[in-house]
C-alpha cells in the first residue's frame, strides 16, 4: 500500500474523532480566512481613501466661508499659479451658484418679499454669484431647520414657507466639489468640461422630484439645459444639487474669470503637507486659505487599526490551527508507537514514516479548509462590519466633539452639519470620507481564499513535522520488547 493511501486511510480510522478534529479546524481556519478577507478589504479601502480624498487640498478665498465669510474671489491666474507648485498633479476650479424656483421667486417679488440669499453670495467657498432662478423645485423639504435658516435674523415674525435653494456647481472635471469622482448612475458625463455647454448632471432625488430623466430639459435664468446624466452622492443634501461645466456656470454668474474654490490634487500622500505649505506661500495667506481634510487622517487611522486587528486575529487563528494539528499528531504518534515500531522493524525508513503522518495531517487540514472557506465566505462581511463599527464609534464621537465649537458659531451658516462648510458634508474638506469609512465591502475572492489556505497548509506542515520527527526516536526493539 502506498504512503498516500495509508495516510488517507489512517485519517478516517476513527470517524468520530476525525469529524471532531475537522469541525474544530474548520472554525479556526474559517476565522483565519475571514480575518484575512477583512484585512484585504480594509487595505483596499485605505488605498482608495488615500488616492481619492487623501491627496486633495481645498483652496478658498482668504476669509471666505459661504454666507458668513468675505474676502476677494479666486481667479484663473491663481489657478495657474497653484498648478505650477511642485508635487501638484492637477488643479480644478469650481464656481458655485444658488438656484431658486422661478415661480416662487416671482411670487415673492410681487409680494414685496425677498428670498434668502437673494443677491448674496452663493457657494461654500464664498461664491461671487448672485442667486439665479430655475424651473427646478428643490428635492429637500425646508422643514423646521430650513424655516429657521431662512428666517430674518433677529426677527420673530412668522416667515412664509419657502422651498430650499438648489446648489449648482460649475466644475472643470468629472468630480464633485471635494475632488471625489462623481458616481454617475445613468447617462454620461458632460464631455468637454473646459467649454461652456448646455448639459447638466442632476442628483438622483432632484431629478426624481422634478420628473426628469436623461435627455429631459429644464431652465436656469431662462436658458435651457439638457440632463446629460444622473449622479448619486449618497446623501439627501448632496443629491439636491446639479453640476454644469465651469465656463457655463461662470457665464451664468456673469463672472468669467472668478472661481469659488480650487480643488488641488497632490501626487502622493507623502507630499501633501509640503504641497500645502508651498501653495500657501505661492498664493499668499492673505489671498487664499488652503485646507486639508484633517478628519480624513482620523478615518484612515481608524481603518488602519481595523487592519492591524484583523491581521493579528488572522495570525492568532492560524497559530491556533497549527497548535491543533500539533497536539492531534502528537497524540496519534503516541497511540501508534507499536505500529511505528513494526514498520521500522521491517525496514521502513524514518522519512517514509514521518511523511505518512504529515500527509495524514494535510488530509485533515484539507477537509477543515473546505468547511472553513464556506464559513469565511458567509462570515467575512459581518466580521469586517463589526470591527469597523467598533473602531469608528470612538472616532466619530471624538471628531464630532472637536467640531462642536465651530458648529455653535455658525448657526444657520454653511458650517452646520450637512452644509457646504462642514468637514463631513458635501462641500467640506473631508469630501464624504465619513461615508466611505463605513462602506467597506468584504468579499471572499478566490485569490484571497487561496492565499489563506496556502498559509494554513504551511502552518499545518510545520505543526505536523514536529510529531513526525518524534517517530525517529522510537526504537523498534523497545516497542516490541514492551509488547
Amino acid at each position: 500500500m502506498s504512503v498516500l493511501a495509508r495516510s488517507v486511510g489512517n485519517a478516517f480510522r476513527n470517524k468520530v474523532r476525525t469529524a471532531a478534529v475537522v469541525a474544530v479546524l474548520a472554525v479556526a481556519i474559517g476565522l483565519a480566512l475571514a480575518m484575512l478577507v477583512a484585512n484585504q478589504a480594509v487595505a483596499a479601502k485605505v488605498q482608495e481613501l488615500n488616492s481619492t480624498v487623501g491627496t486633495v487640498l481645498t483652496v478658498n478665498p482668504a476669509g471666505g466661508q459661504g454666507f458668513e465669510g468675505g474676502g476677494e474671489p479666486l481667479t484663473a491666474e491663481q489657478a495657474a499659479t497653484a498648478a505650477a507648485v511642485p508635487n501638484v498633479s492637477s488643479v480644478v476650479g469650481t464656481s458655485s451658484l444658488r438656484l431658486r424656483n422661478a415661480t416662487e421667486a416671482a411670487a415673492q417679488t410681487a409680494a414685496g418679499q425677498t428670498g434668502p440669499g437673494g443677491g448674496g453670495p452663493g457657494g461654500p467657498g464664498g461664491s461671487s454669484a448672485a442667486t439665479l432662478t430655475t424651473s427646478l423645485t428643490a428635492a429637500v423639504d425646508a422643514g423646521t431647520l430650513g424655516g429657521r435658516n431662512q428666517a430674518a435674523t433677529g426677527t420673530t415674525t412668522t416667515q412664509p414657507v419657502r422651498s430650499l435653494p438648489i446648489t449648482a456647481t460649475g466644475i472643470g472635471a468629472e468630480m464633485d466639489s471635494t475632488g471625489k469622482a462623481l458616481t454617475i448612475t445613468e447617462g454620461t458625463g458632460l464631455g468637454d468640461y473646459s467649454a461652456a455647454s448646455t448639459g447638466a448632471l442632476l442628483g438622483t432625488t432632484l431629478a426624481q422630484k422634478n420628473g426628469l430623466s436623461v435627455g429631459s430639459t429644464f431652465t436656469i435664468n431662462g436658458q435651457t439645459y439638457i440632463v446629460a446624466g444622473l449622479f448619486d452622492s449618497g446623501t439627501a443634501f448632496g443629491n439636491n444639487a446639479l453640476y454644469v461645466t465651469l465656463p457655463a456656470a461662470q457665464a451664468l454668474a456673469g463672472l468669467p474669470d472668478e472661481l469659488s474654490t480650487m480643488i488641488v490634487k497632490v501626487n502622493s500622500m507623502e507630499n501633501v503637507q509640503s504641497a500645502k505649505t508651498a501653495l500657501e506661500t505661492a498664493l499668499g495667506t492673505d489671498k487664499a486659505d488652503v485646507t486639508q481634510g484633517q478628519s480624513l487622517e482620523t478615518a484612515v487611522s481608524s481603518l488602519g487599526s481595523v487592519k492591524n486587528i484583523s491581521f493579528i486575529a488572522f495570525v492568532a487563528a492560524l497559530g491556533t490551527a497549527g497548535l491543533i494539528i500539533l497536539l492531534i499528531m502528537v497524540m496519534l504518534v503516541r497511540e501508534r508507537r507499536r505500529e511505528i515500531g513494526v514498520l521500522k522493524a521491517i525496514g521502513a525508513p524514518n522519512r517514509t514514516i514521518g511523511l505518512q503522518f504529515v500527509l495524514e495531517a494535510l488530509v485533515l487540514v484539507a477537509m477543515g479548509s473546505a468547511v472553513g472557506a464556506a464559513i469565511a465566505s458567509f462570515a467575512s462581511g459581518g466580521i469586517a462590519s463589526a470591527l469597523i463599527s467598533t473602531n469608528t464609534t470612538t472616532t466619530t464621537a471624538a471628531t464630532t466633539a472637536g467640531r462642536g465649537a465651530a458648529m455653535a458659531g455658525a448657526a444657520g451658516g454653511p458650517g452646520m452639519p450637512g452644509g457646504a462648510g462642514f468637514p463631513g458634508g458635501p462641500g467640506g474638506p473631508l469630501g464624504g470620507a465619513s461615508q466611505l469609512l463605513t462602506s467597506v465591502t468584504a468579499s471572499a475572492s478566490p485569490g484571497v481564499i487561496a492565499a489563506g489556505i496556502a498559509a494554513v497548509f504551511g502552518v499545518a506542515i510545520i505543526g505536523a513535522l514536529v510529531p513526525a520527527l518524534l517517530t525517529a526516536r522510537i526504537r523498534p526493539i523497545e516497542v516490541l520488547r514492551g509488547e
